[in-house]
């Protein structure tokens, strides 16, 4: 299994849904870099389920404990601490764990689930939970993000900012307004306090709330809403990443689409675009001035050739609509007899409010990365 992401900065995730633990090991972090571990828990919390009312009822406190890699470490305080040059490992016990809700999983496939595909990969059924497939493990994600975001912070010269929120739920959008908005760079830039006081993360609050209704309406019937999630970043410094296979948006689409549930990425203008000629398409140069450029508009999200030109970076995470439902469903026992299931579990009607942390610290740690990428490359010029 690939179970490793990055190339100086390198996450290598472990852990199963219903298992002791989840965490992971983040390599080529440099020695001496300030961590606030209260920041990176602040991600986790956003994250976490059992945030309200419409997400799983599981209760798990998600608590950060760091097993290596630190200068000195003593437990699970808000103080700042420093990297030791080592591997920063961390874990994050599985407390409200019920494997017995996945017993039926032994005998029988559920819809739309890796349970098939698995058993037909590894030879054996999958574990409690959907075991490695679970969204549990985007925990690993999370920290090395908020790490990344640390990093990348501490150490560029300039003052990169990020925003991530949820602008479509099922049928209610924001998309095509915001598509407009961010190509023509006139679309307001959200701060994280005005997505939080939104229980599904979307920062217009009569958006919001249609899109809370719906999703509780989708509960209530037994049933689930899929979404999407815009993330967007500012101050980026112009020249990261490569111009061949490791563009920033082939990362960025393999980091989102490697998350469970995701079924479509878009940078830019995206599909939209192909309905423009390239005289409308086009980002022109306005001006130049103290090395960096200011572009007329931002069709390509940020990125040219692969590397990023200092506009505002944007990309839509499409998420299809959670899988375990309760509602009857017909599938086959593995002796190949057709059954009915209503599945039992704990399960997000909608996954969209709690990946908006997920998406964004993904993008965190691939920027992280690609920042140290280019600073070696100056170094060796």
């Amino acid at each position: 299994m690939a179970n490793s992401f990055g190339t100086i900065l390198k996450l290598t995730s472990f852990g199963e849904s219903h298992g002791p633990a989840v965490g992971g090991t983040i390599e080529g972090l440099p020695a001496g870099l300030e961590l606030r571990l209260d920041k990176v828990q602040a991600w986790l919390e956003r994250r976490k389920p059992g945030q309200s009312s419409i997400t799983t009822p599981r209760k798990e406190s998600d608590r950060l404990e760091i097993l290596s890699g630190l200068q000195s470490y003593s437990g699970g305080g808000s103080y700042t601490s420093h990297t030791n040059g080592g591997p920063l490992s961390f874990l994050v016990r599985n407390q409200d764990t019920r494997s017995k809700d996945y017993d039926f999983t032994q005998k029988i496939w559920r819809p739309s689930h890796a349970d098939f595909t698995y058993e037909k990969k590894y030879g054996q059924p999958i574990a409690s939970g959907g075991g490695r497939a679970s969204a549990r493990e985007t925990i690993a994600r999370v920290v090395a993000g908020a790490i990344g975001k640390q990093l990348l912070q501490n150490t560029c010269s300039q003052k990169i900012q990020s925003s991530a929120y949820v602008c479509a739920v099922g049928k209610t959008s924001l998309k095509e307004e915001h598509h407009q908005k961010l190509s023509d760079q006139t679309l307001p830039w959200f701060d994280q306090e005005k997505i939080e006081a939104s229980l599904v993360r979307c920062p217009c609050p009569e958006t919001s709330a249609a899109m809370v209704q719906a999703i509780t309406q989708a509960k209530e019937g037994g049933d689930s809403l899929g979404g999407q999630i815009l993330v967007r970043f500012r101050g980026l410094p112009a020249g990261l990443g490569e111009p061949v296979f490791d563009k920033v948006e082939a990362l960025l689409a393999q980091a989102m689409l490697s998350l469970p549930a995701v079924k479509g990425f878009e940078i830019g203008s995206g599909f939209a675009g192909t309905k423009l000629t390239g005289s409308e398409h086009n980002d022109p140069i306005q001006s130049f001035k103290a090395g960096e450029a200011t572009f007329s508009s931002n069709h390509a999200g940020g990125i040219q050739g692969g590397i990023t030109s200092g506009n505002e970076l944007y990309f839509f995470v499409a998420f299809k609509p959670t899988s375990t439902i309760s509602k009857n469903q017909t599938t086959v026992d593995k002796d190949g007899q057709q059954t009915r299931l209503a599945a039992k579990g704990r399960h997000d009607p909608c996954v969209v409010p709690r990946a908006v942390a997920v998406c964004e610290a993904a993008a965190w740690h691939i920027l992280a990365d690609l920042y140290l990428r280019q600073q070696l490359q100056i170094h060796a010029r």
